[in-house]
């Protein structure tokens, strides 16, 4: 048997070799990459402390594009049989660089799965009843397209969850299993209606490349690098026009929280055109693109809802200030407002660590402390960032808008579709987990443990019940 995260890793492998074909500046991408996180190991032996090295080189996240629940449905079965489940929900069609869809990413769940293979896809469903983008009349007929196409062959659908109910697949299975999920995530030689897909692109971008093609394919594959300011430098210098920021926080002198993502532009693709005639022309289209992506320490709801401030405090300043550069506005905020330490993020329970107990911990018979704050400073604690391995909404959309043709339209003044993680739940067939319970497990569970261990009585009460500052808790002053 080839066990769940071995067909995992082989996808990701292969997934990538063709992507590497298909979009050959992916593959200087890949080597800049390679180069840049052995150049940081290199000169700090703590850089993979968020990742041992042999993990990050592995590192992918891919995304795709589906256009009606039973395409989505029939995506997670495939992830499945990866063992990778819906994890998370964002909604990117408010705000700045709104796009028709709502997403979900799928990933390994365990510790011990994502230390193997990390392997993600960030997955985006279009909403085509949402009235700010798609009328009555536009709804119908792009159902209806979608109706007509098949994504996904049903042999390998049949392998998949063969793939789920055995934890894997006999070699020969698993081969044939591998070779048809890659294929179906490659680009179509299918000719595009042309007249179809331009009015799809009128509305957006994104709608066009979902519902103006006979076929999905790998929109962008994402390896993970280490300085991913250093990065977005020498991808310039090798002359590849990278888009014109890095999303997410600001390069500063604290930890690394979160994630941080930039890309090179889209690139026009050759692609063969079908015209109102019947005949079919040449020409080129521009939706695949090339992403890296930094990853930092995951946060808590009130770390996030800090973060979430200083983002909008980020946004007015610069609109008050539009001769400022946005990155140095975040930077000053960053210093001012975030804390500077990882201890004061443990200490604050504004992000999540595993814990374990210290070996510089008192030895005259002292009894622990009952805060966690104190636990830290004395030593009776240690505390072990855990990696941010999901998205932030508005990184993804400002990097889907950064790779558009265009701006699109969208009827603000009407209401969009309802949308939320349980009717994201309903359309997959499964639950769509929420992120924060995900990081929250191995860090109340190692607290307990360390805690236990030391005998910190008075601090698992608090644990328990008052007196414990939990994920709700205002942040703590900045430092300095």
């Amino acid at each position: 048997m080839v066990p769940t995260w071995r067909l995992r890793a082989a996808f990701a492998r292969r997934l990538s070799e063709m992507y590497g074909t298909e979009v050959p500046a992916y593959t200087t991408l890949l080597e800049v990459t390679g180069q840049i996180n052995d150049e940081a190991v290199a000169r700090d032996p703590d850089a993979g402390r968020l990742g041992g090295i042999d993990r990050v080189t592995a590192e992918r996240h891919g995304a795709i594009r589906v256009g009606t629940p039973g395409e989505l449905r029939q995506a997670a079965q495939i992830f499945a049989a990866l063992g990778m489940r819906p994890v998370g929900f964002y909604d990117l069609r408010d705000g700045p660089g709104a796009v028709p869809v709502v997403s979900t990413a799928f990933r390994p769940t365990g510790t011990e799965e994502l230390d193997r293979n990390p392997f993600r896809v960030f997955t985006s469903l279009l909403t085509t009843a949402d009235r700010r983008f798609f009328d009555a009349g536009l709804e119908a007929r792009l159902d209806a397209f979608l109706a007509r196409r098949q994504l996904f062959p049903p042999e390998l659908l049949t392998l998949a969850e063969r793939a789920e109910e055995r934890a894997g697949l006999p070699e020969e299975q698993a081969e044939r299993f591998l070779t048809l999920a890659v294929a179906a995530l490659e680009l179509s030689p299918e000719p595009v209606d042309r007249a179809w897909y331009a009015e799809l692109e009128r509305i957006s971008a994104v709608a066009a490349d979902i519902g103006g093609v006979a076929a999905t394919h790998i929109n962008h594959l994402t390896p993970r690098v280490l300085d991913i300011d250093a990065l977005y430098r020498r991808m310039g210098e090798r002359g590849i026009t990278m888009i014109d920021r890095i999303q997410g926080p600001p390069r500063w002198d604290g930890p690394d929280v979160l994630l941080r993502q930039t890309s090179f532009r889209a690139l026009a693709e050759p692609r063969a055109f079908r015209e109102p005639d019947g005949s079919v022309t040449g020409g080129a289209l521009r939706v695949r693109f090339g992403e890296v992506e930094a990853r930092g320490i995951a946060l808590t709801r009130a770390g996030r809802a800090h973060y979430d401030a200083l983002m909008a405090e980020t946004d007015r300043q610069t609109a008050e200030r539009p001769d400022t550069v946005r990155q140095e506005t975040a930077r000053a905020l960053w210093e001012g407002r975030f804390p500077r330490t990882e201890h004061r993020l443990a200490a604050g329970q504004l992000a999540y660590f595993t814990f374990r107990p210290g070996t510089g911990r008192p030895a005259d018979g002292r009894r622990p402390p009952a805060d966690l704050a104190g636990l830290l400073a004395q030593g009776w604690l240690t505390a072990h960032p855990i990696v941010y391995e999901d998205f932030l909404p508005r990184s993804a959309a400002g990097i889907f808008r950064s790779n558009l043709t265009g701006d699109g339209t969208r009827a603000a003044d009407r209401t969009g579709t309802p949308f939320d993680a349980d009717r994201l739940a309903a359309a997959i067939g499964r639950p769509v987990l929420d992120p924060f319970a995900l990081y929250a497990d191995p860090h109340d569970r190692s607290l307990r443990q360390a805690l236990t261990t030391l005998r910190a009585d008075d601090a698992l009460r608090a644990l328990d019940g008052a007196g414990q500052p939990g994920p709700g808790a205002a942040p703590p002053p900045a430092e300095g």
